[in-house]
């Protein structure tokens, strides 16, 4: 069987930061995707993985169907997932390549390859590590929207800075007091040294921090996203020439890292000892700094586990041949 006649499912919740990662990964491996989207009912949903038997007949209303005939690769992750991947794998026999993404919570010998953060500090001969979180940054996407969006962003004056804000999650809280040192310090970068701003905000920035945001960050060399038509997110980060992100999301600051640009991050209040494991192992290998109001410019090799992990797929899928 040739790699494009080889089947791949992307087995996620649907949040974009679950479903990216994998869809990152199964991109790199470069088999026909499909994605199934999975939600289940009582009394799975309530369970542990490790206690949901009969995964396949768990699934709710509104979720796609998990039905043969299986796929030859399965790459998934988010807790919803974990028992059906793993139900998926032993239907098929062990013919499909089940990949699950972050600590799945069971035995690891239930998928063909566990891929998880290095800070999470597993491990396993099927564990492979990774500085950072699986995306889609590529080279090749960089330069498409680069030129995609060229026209939009070519009044910003240079350096052009993309500035992407998450907000508070179970670890961190993006304060009232955070969002106005941000915006001072953001707003003196713009004014005072000339700086482009392209700034996008999430849900989780909460809408009162936001307001703050906007209402200091304004003028011609600002491009702060609305939240109307296309996300910029990628178009930002190909055209900067630096990088501000908030310390919250391992995913922001993964792709941020793969482009190669200074990445400047902003700590917000709280954290744990993942997180912290996270950032200090970034520092360390010289990859990010502490934004501290003012840009600076240092040089380092841009990571991409996602290349790494897919390399390490296509051998499990030749192995199965």
């Amino acid at each position: 069987m040739t790699a494009s006649q080889k089947t791949c499912w992307v087995l996620t919740d649907g949040r974009p930061g679950n479903e990216n990662q994998c869809l990152g990964l199964a991109e790199a491996v470069g088999l026909p995707i499909t994605v199934k989207r999975v939600r289940t009912r009582a009394p799975w949903r309530w369970l542990p993985p490790r206690l949901c038997f009969g995964a396949l007949r768990s699934l709710a209303h509104g979720s796609d169907p998990v039905d043969p005939p299986w796929p030859d690769l399965l790459v998934a992750t988010g807790r919803q997932s974990v028992a059906i991947a793993a139900a998926v794998r032993r239907a098929s026999g062990g013919k499909t390549v089940a990949v699950q993404i972050q600590s799945p919570h069971i035995s690891l010998n239930a998928f063909d390859l566990v891929v998880t953060p290095r800070h999470d500090q597993l491990s396993g001969e099927n564990v492979m590590a990774t500085r950072g979180s699986l995306h889609r940054v590529t080279p090749q996407l960089l330069e498409r929207a680069a030129e995609a969006y060229r026209d939009t962003l070519a009044r910003l004056p240079n350096p052009k800075v993309a500035v992407l804000i998450g907000g508070t999650n179970k670890c961190y809280e993006f304060s009232p007091a955070i969002a106005s040192s941000l915006s001072a310090q953001l707003k003196a970068l713009a004014h005072n040294a000339g700086a482009g701003l392209m700034i996008t905000a999430s849900r989780r920035t909460g809408a009162e921090n936001e307001k703050t945001l906007r209402r200091e960050l304004t003028g011609p060399g600002i491009a702060f996203w609305d939240g109307s038509g296309d996300n910029p997110y990628f178009g930002y980060l190909a055209s900067a020439d630096a990088i501000i992100v908030t310390c919250d999301s391992v995913n922001m600051v993964s792709e941020a890292c793969a482009t190669g640009k200074p990445v400047h991050v902003v700590m917000l209040e709280g954290g744990n000892a993942k997180f912290s494991r996270f950032h200090q192992g970034l520092a360390e290998d010289g990859i990010t700094r502490p934004f501290n109001g003012r840009l600076e410019h240092w040089d380092y090799s841009p990571f991409n586990d996602t290349l790494e992990v897919a390399e390490r797929v296509k051998r499990l899928l030749a192995a199965k041949t």
